[in-house]
């Protein structure tokens, strides 16, 4: 057993097992501090859910200990839950100018910004707290702004790389800290907690600057607009885009909500340049010759309410897609999404636009580490004890393997899930219990009030349909003097299946003679038993279980 007093607790309450919605507490004695918030998105079993957050009793339970919220970088399944977290956890943010420059568009939205406590910092900043010191750590990825963590607890140095890639060739310039990351090493790191996404691919990942080249020779052969979808918070991709637009004599505008929003954002923090006189609105683009013209847009992952499908489609309100356009879908699918994205290039190829994509030309880069990258990570920071995260299973048993193969034991590797602790002392790593953790859906406005049984119906509704019986009976004579009528609703069309309809309701009166005649006066009898009678007949008809929704009205 590791006594209390020594050991450090690792709880992953989300971004094990699952790409997104990562969120790690870190905990010694009375004091917890959390790293990152994200939200993950539905999948096509969650019908109507619109995003998915991390289940954050355990913070809840233990809300005097947690000292703040330090956050790797600025994208969605880092930062989108604080919205929703920090209404019910108001604790101190820490992160960089462009991280809390995205946090605070969400707060604005939400209407929680002034009571929310923002704390800017550098890389290389420490933040101090009783035990657990926070130091701040250059990395590199697909968004500025993107640090590592790392952790200086009372037994030892904890490393937590965040999601990050070795770009030598940064666009702003700014490298990687490895040698911090390699003094580290040097002095004893005890624990490594690093990013698996792409821990499956070998090689290196490639410079975000070959995308500017790619670019550069897109650009030079296009006639007419060019439009380009990307990832909003990719601020290195969007500036690749407007130093092409520049060189080719092209204005340059932004379209979709969040695009223009995170434009904004950058351009006013710094991290996004363009010279006075090549920003124009998207409602300016028709006093220019198309030629002229770039648009940078949102949709690059087909959604089908993003302002490239809705241009695809002919429905967005100011631009419309017509022959010479050259359009670029500067992004590679998430699992999932490939439907969506085909859907969005057959639309656009029909309209006579030229699309240039992942799979056709080099025109996306990842931002996550491959497997040299990784062992380049585990041999400078020489962790006694490594804990693979941010990956599906699989990507945590290979991160697993990958570490074994560099000479770690495999005594000394925790494999871990979202919700199952890690407890680690100076000689030891072992899992440990499990906290309350999971899925919280968020619908519109309603937060965690959309649950299995919602989505169970919600799939049997999309599937198979509504049927809805509706019935009037006397009070006092206990007859029926009304119905029974059959509404539908996605299970079968009324009038041309009459004949089905019309033996349904038959059903429904001989159920009803029987419980009337044998003096059955429960609603809740009654409606069973005309739903356990037409689920069966329905059955046996179609091969279909619709929603049965028997209504009886008393008067």
């Amino acid at each position: 057993m590791l006594e209390n007093k020594n050991i450090i607790k690792i709880v992953p309450l989300g971004g094990l097992g699952e790409i997104g919605k990562n969120i790690t507490a870190v905990e010694y004695a009375d004091e917890i501090i959390v790293i990152d918030c994200g939200v993950s998105f539905p999948d096509e079993e969650m019908y109507g859910v619109d995003l998915v957050i991390p289940d954050v009793t355990y913070l809840l339970n233990n809300r005097k200990k947690v000292k703040g919220i330090f956050l790797t970088h600025g994208h969605e399944d880092h930062i989108g839950a604080l919205p929703y977290i920090l209404k019910q956890l108001n604790v101190p943010l820490y992160g960089t100018r462009l991280t809390l420059g995205l946090v605070e568009l969400k707060l604005k939205e939400h209407n929680i910004l002034s009571d929310c406590k923002l704390n800017v910092i550098e890389p290389g900043d420490i933040i101090e707290n009783k035990y657990i010191n926070v130091e701040f750590i250059r990395n590199s990825h697909s968004i500025a702004g993107s640090c590592a963590l790392a952790l200086h607890t009372p037994i030892g140095v904890i490393v937590h790389t965040g999601d990050f890639k070795i770009d030598y060739t940064p666009i702003d310039g700014k490298m990687m800290d490895l040698e911090r990351l390699s003094r580290l090493g040097s002095e004893g790191v005890l624990l490594l907690l690093a990013d698996s996404t792409n821990v499956e691919r070998p090689g290196y990942t490639i410079s975000e600057r070959v995308i500017g080249e790619t670019f550069d020779r897109v650009f030079a052969r296009a006639s007419g607009r060019v439009i380009v979808a990307t990832f909003a918070s990719n601020i290195h991709r969007m500036q690749q885009i407007v130093d092409a637009s520049i060189k080719y004599g092209r204005k340059v505008a932004f379209s979709g909500r969040s695009m223009e929003n995170v434009s904004k954002v950058a351009m006013d923090l710094g991290y996004l340049h363009i010279p006075e006189g090549y920003s124009i609105g998207i409602d300016e683009i028709h006093k220019y010759a198309n030629e002229n013209i770039t648009v940078i847009t949102t949709g690059s992952q087909g959604e089908p309410m993003s302002a490239l499908a809705r241009m695809s489609t002919s429905t967005h309100k100011i631009l419309k897609v017509e022959p010479g356009d050259l359009v670029i879908i500067s992004a590679s699918p998430i699992p999932g999404n490939e439907k969506f994205i085909s859907r969005v290039i057959n639309e656009l190829f029909k309209k006579g636009a030229e699309v240039v994509y992942d799979a056709f030309d080099e025109v996306h880069v990842s931002g996550h580490a491959r497997q040299e990258e990784l062992k380049l990570i585990h041999t400078l920071v020489k962790p006694k004890f490594f804990m693979p995260v941010h990956g599906e299973y699989r990507h945590l048993r290979h991160h697993a393997a990958l570490a074994q193969k560099l000479g770690m034991p495999v005594s000394n590797i925790a494999i871990s899930e979202t919700g199952k602790v890690v407890e680690l002392s100076a000689e030891e790593i072992r899992l440990s219990g499990r906290v309350p953790s999971g899925a919280v859906m968020v619908d519109g406005l309603g937060v965690g009030d959309v649950g299995h049984i919602v989505l169970r119906d919600r799939k049997h509704l999309a599937e198979d349909g509504i049927l809805t019986v509706v019935v009037t009976i006397e009070k006092e004579s206990q007859s029926v003097i009304a119905g029974p009528d059959i509404i539908t609703r996605g299970f079968v069309y009324v009038k041309e299946s009459e004949k089905l309809i019309n033996e349904t309701r038959d059903i429904v009166r001989v159920e009803l003679d029987k419980c009337l005649d044998s003096g059955i006066t429960e609603w809740m009898v009654i409606k069973s038993s005309i739903k356990n009678a037409v689920g069966k007949f329905l059955y046996e008809r179609t091969k279909r279980r619709p929603l049965i929704l028997p209504i009886i009205m008393e008067i």
